[in-house]
């Protein structure tokens, strides 16, 4: 007897269920593929499929609950990343020269998931390379959003959003150099969240960066749900060291400061110079303004003391470091060509940041730790910062070059790759940030915001996101499904 549970169910409501044999894993687990073989056509969220996998993994954690065990997501399926490295399964991030390619052991957030019980049902779609706020591949396809199909889910953990809105997985993990976890959040209704930069290990997002590397900064893995309390749920799974440092040290991440919604001081992003969001985005945020200030929050105008301009093109040239190195410097310098002569000032940082000596990264790096002792600062007078997470609800399919492309905002055309002003506040200084559902527009879509915190202070922003679902918007489920 199922007892009500349904795909829909939080994680959490599933593992109570679970622990209390009012549903067993071989259950919910075909509850699940059923949900999958309906649903996914469509869709084309989850294009590796692990059907028999989870089936062997139901039945060991039916007779391990049967002797009493527990564990943090024992029984429980969940969906990972296509680019997450998982021992045997394919991890291509998109690119057709590693569509065969299979690691052969699992990296640290798989290991953590899988040895906490988890039945995998399959690897979700991403974008070529995880370059972009879409999930189309020539390995997979295209994975549309189940709200409307003929737009994107988000990018690049687009398939897992899709997958989350849908009811085929109550759980995914998904990684953020741009967005990605909280791109397709918003864009799909669903909660995500980007850890504090070294809360959770960063080895295995992508292929072949299975050992940590001090020097690759920026990038996170982190837990994606319907519910922010099942964001916690996942992310209490896969915090901790990095591979070898265990010896040393453990994380014991801070309480969130506070229980209550009036309790709260909540800066409120203001409006960048260089790209307003939507109308629609913009009356979200105060809308939020409004309920925190009469539940008697503090809530006023404010940001880290910094040159936006300077912040934005420091980001986006790290970025340009970060993502290119594997490529020849040829290629590098070449695509750096290319980009240069592109008239936008994030392509032109990200070309500085192809071709920039070790002196220049290391400059960057001195600027991105002064940002960071900004961003402490900030937080001594505020304990969130709310704001946009994307300019506007989920855009329809785009094809050709990113910075040829462009985004309806309203009344108005603007760069696609401004998309990226609002997620990369969190980015650049390793915050911690907290994509949430924000209701729907009045063409029925999704809008999201975020809320960012004090650095390693990640139970803050999870805390307020777990305040608002109950007080505010949460997940809705979309028509149809």
């Amino acid at each position: 007897m199922t007892d009500s549970i349904g795909v829909y169910s939080t994680a959490g409501e599933m593992l109570a269920a679970l622990r209390q044999r009012r549903i067993s894993s071989v259950e919910l687990v075909e509850m699940h593929l059923n949900r999958i073989e309906s649903c996914d056509g469509p869709l084309n969220a989850i294009p590796v499929r692990t059907a028999d996998r989870a089936r062997e993994a139901a039945l060991i954690a039916d007779a391990a609950m049967a002797r009493g065990e527990r564990g943090a997501l024992l029984g429980l399926p969940i969906t990972l990343k296509e680019s997450t490295q998982t021992a045997g399964l394919p991890q291509s991030a998109g690119i057709v020269a590693l569509k065969d390619y299979r690691p052969p052991l699992d990296g640290p957030v798989a290991a953590s998931v899988l040895a906490a019980g988890a039945c995998l049902l399959g690897k979700t779609n991403i974008p070529v390379a995880l370059e972009d706020w879409q999930a189309d591949s020539p390995v997979y396809g295209r994975t549309n959003n189940p709200w409307d199909l003929t737009r994107t889910p988000g990018g690049s953990t687009g398939g897992g959003a899709a997958a989350l809105a849908a009811g085929m997985t109550p759980l995914e993990i998904g990684s953020d150099i741009g967005g990605s976890i909280r791109v397709p959040g918003a864009f799909c209704g669903v909660y995500g969240h980007r850890p504090s930069e070294t809360a959770v290990p960063r080895a295995g997002a992508f292929p072949f960066a299975d050992l940590a590397n001090p020097g690759v900064v920026m990038g996170v893995q982190g837990p994606l749900a319907r519910s922010a309390l099942d964001l916690e749920l996942l992310f209490d799974v896969v915090i901790g060291p990095v591979e070898g440092e265990s010896v040393g040290w453990q994380l014991e991440l801070p309480a969130a400061r506070h229980e209550r919604l009036g309790d709260f001081r909540v800066a409120v992003m203001p409006t960048m110079p260089w790209v307003r969001p939507s109308a629609e985005v913009h009356g979200k945020v105060e809308e939020l303004s409004g309920v925190l200030g009469r539940a008697g929050a503090k809530v006023g105008e404010a940001m880290p003391v910094v040159d936006f301009e300077q912040y934005y093109l420091d980001y986006s040239a790290l970025l340009g470091v970060i993502t290119s190195q594997g490529k020849s410097r040829a290629e590098r310098e070449d695509m750096a060509r290319v980009m240069s002569g592109s008239g936008d000032a994030h392509m032109s940082a990200i070309a500085k940041g192809l071709t920039i000596d070790a002196a220049g990264f290391l400059g960057l790096l001195d600027r991105r730790e002064m940002a960071r002792q900004a961003w402490r600062t900030f937080f001594s007078d505020w304990d969130v910062l709310i704001g946009p997470i994307t300019l506007d609800v989920a855009f329809t399919h785009q094809t050709g070059v990113d910075y040829q492309r462009t985004l309806p905002i309203d009344d108005q055309l603007v760069p696609y790759m401004l998309n990226i002003v609002y997620p990369m506040w969190a980015i650049f200084a390793g915050q911690p940030s907290t994509a949430f559902p924000a209701g729907l527009s009045n063409a029925g879509l999704p809008l999201g915001l975020q809320a960012i915190g004090s650095y390693l202070e990640d139970r803050t922003t999870l805390k307020f996101a777990q305040i608002l679902e109950q007080e505010w918007h949460g997940f809705q489920v979309p028509p149809g499904y």
